[in-house]
């Protein structure tokens, strides 16, 4: 690790990507100095998970500003404080504005669950098992000024079988989901990700 990462995990959720994230860190496969969470629903569970964990919570509430900019701007501040340089989106559920993104450029790391181009969107795997393709998957990217774009980390397929249920489709994604994010994770801090005409390869 050349630089000592300091973590922002966002999450507006249930949070299981943000604790198979925090277990990794906890057994010391992923080398960070500090972790924080960052929830905009202050009955969200991941606080649970949070508070559990013994990691920091910082809630804040788009509510509590003007607009979407004093929002990001009080996201920013709190960031510094914490002197956050990597920051990884576990079911954040707000889309980032251009600015922040630059402000943050490849150092925003998102999951989305589909090997994307394919099934874009909130609802990616049920779209996958409704067009019932022969793979889905996962994807770790960091991200652009588009939605479920950018420069992608690593992917890896989920084989879609006929006798799948949406359940039984979603619980194989989610599984490969708690593993891949570590795993990208890990190549940022350990500084093997480098990014060449929108494109990263590892090294």
């Amino acid at each position: 690790m050349k630089n000592p990462i300091n973590l922002a995990i966002f999450a507006s959720g249930n949070g299981s990507n943000f604790s198979a994230i925090v277990k990794a860190i906890k057994q010391k496969k992923i080398k960070v100095r500090s972790v924080i969470l960052v929830c905009d629903k202050p009955e969200a569970f991941v606080i649970q998970r949070a508070q559990k964990a013994k990691i920091p919570v910082v809630l804040i509430r788009r509510e509590d500003f003007v607009n979407r900019g004093d929002f990001e701007e009080g996201i920013v501040q709190r960031l510094k404080n914490y002197k956050i340089n990597l920051i990884v989106l576990a079911g954040f559920m707000r889309i980032l504005s251009v600015s922040f993104v630059k402000l943050y450029h490849n150092r925003v790391m998102n999951i989305h669950p589909s090997l994307l181009p394919d099934f874009k969107g909130a609802h990616a795997i049920e779209d996958a098992f409704k067009h019932k393709p022969s793979f889905t998957g996962v994807t770790v990217h960091f991200i652009d000024e588009q939605v479920d774009n950018g420069p992608v980390i690593l992917q890896q397929k989920v084989k879609i079988n006929k006798s799948d249920s949406l359940f039984l489709l979603e619980r194989r994604i989610h599984a490969l989901e708690h593993k891949l994010y570590p795993e990208a994770i890990k190549l940022f801090v350990n500084a093997k990700l480098k990014i060449r005409a929108g494109k990263v390869y590892l090294g």
